[in-house]
């Protein structure tokens, strides 16, 4: 069986600086980051998805993480085919024509900016989340396959956001295909009274690495604000029904990662908090945790070790 991580999808997320969660003297870039990670040793980058990254900050990462913790970097949106605004780019690229010379240069960039997390071995992987337009078909393929060759040495995640990628007849050939490519596969929590909801499965198509990211039960999705969509505290009922699916993923990869999207004041570390103290129950010291933290399985609130 391999190892767990366990973490949130953000650690800058306006809600959770306010909430109170990071103590006093604490509430600065270096603190909040560095509080983060004496508690969980895993944490999405969700701000690279909205503007390219930068090596400085990067280094700056690996300053403030002790070794062995894990920055799960979500790819740039032009990377996946989702809009992206010219205001958003770099100053010197916004002038340049849609085409391949600039999405060239946006791989590079891209690239440029997360090597100091892979050369300090930080670098847990990089999550490619595509829109809900991308559905099973060549082109799609197409495009999967220039990820792959673009990231060829990178740790790599895929999630799809349209279901038929993972329901009955298209679901081996899903995992076929990455596993060809050597991609790890996403697996998703989330409400499922909607057409457009991701069935719950639990695929694994790289050894090196699963992936589920758990995005909340709202009803709010597919009508609500960002913030409604994702404002959501889950039981400790609804993470345990997970506990058999996560066992099968994480008997067929070295790592499983498992992060929390619902971020929405506390809500996102405190399901982290109760999923790691179920997991440590279930499996002890196969799950990564932080700085001598222990954790309460009910409410996923935290106490130091003295």
């Amino acid at each position: 069986m391999g190892g767990v991580r366990v973490g949130a999808c953000s650690w800058t997320d306006r809600a959770l600086v306010t909430s109170g969660w990071y103590p006093e003297g604490s509430r600065d870039a270096e603190g909040r980051l560095r509080h983060y990670a004496s508690r969980f040793p895993l944490v999405e980058v969700d701000s690279s998805y909205y503007a390219l990254p930068s090596a400085r900050n990067s280094e700056l990462w690996v300053k403030r993480t002790p070794d062995g913790f894990r920055f799960d970097v979500k790819a740039f949106s032009a990377l996946t085919g989702h809009p992206t605004r010219q205001g958003v780019l770099p100053a010197e690229l916004r002038g340049l024509p849609q085409g391949p010379e600039l999405r060239d240069e946006v791989w590079r960039r891209f690239a440029d900016a997360i090597g100091p997390l892979r050369a300090a071995g930080r670098l847990g992987t990089v999550l490619f989340q595509f829109p809900p337009w991308f559905a099973p078909g060549s082109r799609s393929v197409a495009a999967l396959r220039e990820c792959a060759e673009r990231t060829a040495g990178w740790p790599v995640a895929v999630e799809f956001r349209r279901p038929e990628w993972w329901r009955a007849r298209q679901y081996d050939a899903t995992c076929a295909l990455l596993a060809e490519l050597g991609l790890a596969a996403v697996a998703v929590d989330m409400v499922q009274t909607l057409s457009t909801s991701i069935p719950p499965v639990a695929p694994v198509t790289s050894l090196r690495l699963a992936v589920v990211r758990f995005h909340g039960r709202s009803p709010a999705w597919g009508t609500g604000s960002k913030e409604e969509r994702f404002r959501y505290d889950y039981a400790v009922d609804e993470l345990r029904e997970w506990i058999p699916r996560l066992r099968t993923m994480a008997d067929r990869a070295e790592e499983l990662h498992v992060l929390f999207n619902n971020c929405c004041a506390e809500a996102a570390v405190r399901a982290a908090g109760r999923m790691e103290a179920l997991l440590r129950e279930e499996w002890g010291d196969r799950v990564a945790w932080g700085d001598r933290v222990n954790v309460s399985r009910e409410t996923g609130d935290t106490a130091r070790f003295t």
